[in-house]
């Protein structure tokens, strides 16, 4: 018996999706259609001067400090939708964040803002919403996107924490073997491998490999410093690093490090560079604090050069100075993203504004 195709009157089945972002179907010829359900519009905030001052900011970098409670993300919220009201289409913008509930929150209630104000009203199509994403997940689509077919016969899959203390725990042991048949590449010190196995040894390897890797340290260029100040464990790192590197290429996986280190790689070839700069005509960043040193230099490539880029964040608030997040990100933000694209001969280009700590009524949920 064949199936009948889905009649044009069947009513909508609501869905919830795993992310807990409700779906709904919509029933066609042959089969069905999943799109977000319509967010409620939100009322806009009461916006102090300094809030007020985020909003209306129109061009270049800027750095907006305040502390837990005090509005950041509001203010965020409200200077994208104003910028898409003002005439940016929103897939002009991007807004980039660290954690996945925290992007799926911040692109609800951007819809939610620009619903209040959306021509179609009550019932109409959802407006368009600005792109908003973690930091790696633009980065795995940025790679996706130019992954060459030739290299590899399937996409580059992601390396989830547990796989990859899996994998430096393998090539470890592994050592152990090559070192006792005469055949290791990595010369770990006599004092280190009877550590080898061990679970603690193996969770400090993948600390270095994961800020050599944010710094964008080479095997190579790590293997001359420790030859530079004579520590013979950091050479062995840089071997051990250069064959983790290999290995992982010949899988197709990568680990979040590496990631994003390669996505900046990516954005400084040319072509990319020049794609990536038509794309986007504004980027936003939620908890700044937390970037590293290599995302840093990923918003270098996608904003630098006096365009825009509105960070928001709290210097005493970072949660992932273990993996790397660094404060100078925030103390160097002036000189990482100068306030004009260029200045006069001779001259240095102005540094970037930072906004006092915003406030915002009524205070923000969560």
């Amino acid at each position: 018996m064949n199936p009948s195709p889905p009649s044009a009157a069947a009513p909508a089945v609501a869905l919830p999706d795993l992310s807990g972002t409700p779906y709904v179907t919509n029933p066609g010829v042959g089969g069905y259609r999943l799109v977000r359900a319509a967010v409620a519009p939100a009322a806009p905030p009461v916006l102090d001067a300094a809030q007020r001052a985020v909003v209306e900011h129109r061009g270049g970098p800027l750095l907006v400090l305040g502390g837990p409670g005090t509005g950041k993300t509001s203010t965020l919220v409200e200077a994208v939708a104003a910028r898409v009201r003002a005439g940016t289409a929103p897939e002009r913008i991007l807004v980039l964040t660290f954690h996945r509930k925290a992007a799926l929150a911040l692109r609800d209630r951007i819809a939610a803002r620009l619903g209040a104000h959306d021509p179609a009203g009550p019932g109409g199509p959802l407006p368009a919403a600005p792109q908003t994403a973690t930091f790696h997940s633009f980065c795995y689509g940025l790679l996706r996107a130019h992954q060459p077919a030739e290299r590899y016969a399937e996409p580059v899959r992601l390396l989830s924490g547990p796989e990859q203390d899996l994998l430096v725990r393998e090539l470890l042991a592994g050592q152990i073997t090559l070192a006792r048949d005469g055949r290791a590449h990595v010369r770990w010190p006599d004092e280190l491998r009877a550590a080898l196995t061990t679970r603690g040894f193996a969770d400090e390897v993948r600390a270095v490999l994961a800020r050599s890797r944010e710094l964008g340290l080479a095997p190579e260029t790590l293997r001359a410093a420790a030859r530079r100040i004579g520590r013979p464990d950091w050479g062995a790192a840089a071997d051990f690093l250069a064959e983790y590197l290999d290995v992982t290429d010949l899988q197709g996986v990568i680990d979040y490090s590496e990631l994003v280190q390669r996505a900046v790689r990516l954005v400084r070839r040319p072509e990319v560079h020049a794609e990536l700069s038509g794309r986007y005509d504004a980027v936003y960043v939620d908890e700044y604090q937390d970037t590293d040193v290599a995302q840093v230099r990923l918003l270098r490539a996608l904003a630098g050069g006096g365009r825009t880029l509105v960070a928001f964040g709290d210097p005493d608030q970072s949660v992932y100075a273990f993996r790397g997040a660094d404060v100078n990100g925030i103390l160097d933000f002036p000189e990482r993203f100068p306030g004009s694209a260029a200045g006069p001969p001779g001259s240095r280009s102005s540094p970037a504004p930072t906004a006092p700590p915003p406030r915002c009524w009524p205070p923000p949920a969560g």
